[in-house]
């Protein structure tokens, strides 16, 4: 124990050592450095996160005409991440960066102009966008013309070519596509299943980090336990998406407590979940769980209910920033302004685990019933 209270104190010190060098040098206008330490702040690799000193440091970056730094900032003023909201200002940046060469930035453009976002909504603009930077060799920029055929964005319907899209943004390894064409082989809108396919897919997608992707894959395992990696797969994928964010890895946590399910049973455990699946959805995800929160509140005391809120609200105190990628070593954020989604929502087909809306708002505090 000695020892390992040692090594701990000594890698401590040694992260602490080489954040302090990172800002030494950042503070001298090393714009690599710059890069780093803004990451830091964003992701809270080694640093408690500060979106705002995030900013910062991507600004300083960005005016040295660093083209990923100025991808990020425009990113940031998009989401209003550590910067008042500004969507003009992304553009600017994001044009800044598109010229630089960087094709992270012309397929920001390209959203942008897809949702009308700092500029006139411009569908024609947007699929040429897409089109420039695929032949760059954007996976994502594939999605999202694949989605404009999917849904008729700008020209007509073609599921086929979408589907074609996917495709191709698949063999460029983007998270996005390999979820798209996942949720479709699980007989989404009327496309043939295939689920074996969709679990590879599905966890290709989730293995790059993106969260909706975790959800999808851990919901369908619950019932097609045969496709699991290891009987804990599928728990351990709700509960990194729940930590980053996902209502409805939240409420699939409470039914799984609820029911006893792959952990034991735990009325209290249940409760908790469903109170930080409401904190995290807003008022679809309370809607759905109206029913349950009776329910499992008569079961428990005043004492337990207000202990589950109480733990509810500070969970979602240091997590309400939600997350669409969650990274192995915290050094990349993908911040996108929408997330491309042939199915709509982030959901598959689960058996008893219904399909559940895309929340609209939340973070509001609860109270103790």
């Amino acid at each position: 124990m000695a020892i390992a209270l040692a090594l701990s104190v000594l890698n401590a010190s040694a992260a602490g050592t080489k954040f302090n060098d990172l800002q030494v040098s950042a503070r001298k206008g090393l714009v690599a450095q710059e890069k780093e330490l803004a990451t830091a702040y964003l992701t809270g690799n080694g640093v408690s996160p500060d979106v705002r000193m995030a900013a910062y440091w991507y600004q300083r970056a960005a005016e040295s005409g660093d083209p990923a730094a100025q991808n990020e900032l425009g990113l940031l003023y998009q989401g209003g991440v550590g910067v008042p909201a500004d969507p003009k200002r992304a553009i600017h940046w994001f044009q800044l960066s598109a010229a630089s060469g960087f094709i992270e930035a012309k397929v920001n453009l390209g959203v942008a102009y897809f949702g009308g976002i700092g500029v006139p909504k411009d569908e024609g603009m947007a699929a040429q966008l897409f089109r420039e930077a695929i032949h760059r060799g954007s996976g994502f920029a594939a999605t999202y013309l694949g989605d404009m055929y999917f849904f008729g964005h700008g020209m007509s319907v073609d599921r086929s070519v979408a589907e074609k899209w996917f495709r191709t943004g698949v063999k460029l390894h983007d998270p996005f596509a390999e979820f798209n064409l996942g949720l479709l082989f699980t007989g989404k809108e009327g496309h043939p299943s295939d689920i074996p396919k969709a679990a590879k897919l599905l966890r290709r997608s989730a293995g790059a980090g993106y969260v909706p992707a975790m959800y999808s894959l851990g919901a369908l395992l619950l019932n097609r336990i045969d496709l699991a990696k290891s009987p804990e797969e599928s728990l351990r994928l709700l509960e990194i998406a729940a930590n980053a964010g996902s209502w409805r890895s939240s409420v699939l946590l409470g039914v799984l407590a609820r029911d006893g399910r792959g952990v034991p049973r735990d009325p209290e455990a249940a409760y908790y979940h469903f109170q930080v699946a409401i904190l995290q959805g807003g008022e679809p995800a309370r809607r759905l769980l109206t029913n349950e929160l009776d329910v499992f509140g008569s079961m428990l005391t005043v004492e337990q209910r207000s202990r589950s809120v109480a733990n509810a609200n500070s969970w979602f105190h240091d997590h309400g920033f939600p997350q669409a990628f969650v990274h192995k070593d915290g050094k990349t954020w993908k911040g996108f302004s929408f997330s491309p989604s042939a199915a709509q929502d982030d959901s598959v087909p689960a058996g008893e685990f219904v399909a559940f809306p895309l929340p609209r708002g939340g973070g509001e505090k609860q109270e103790a019933n």
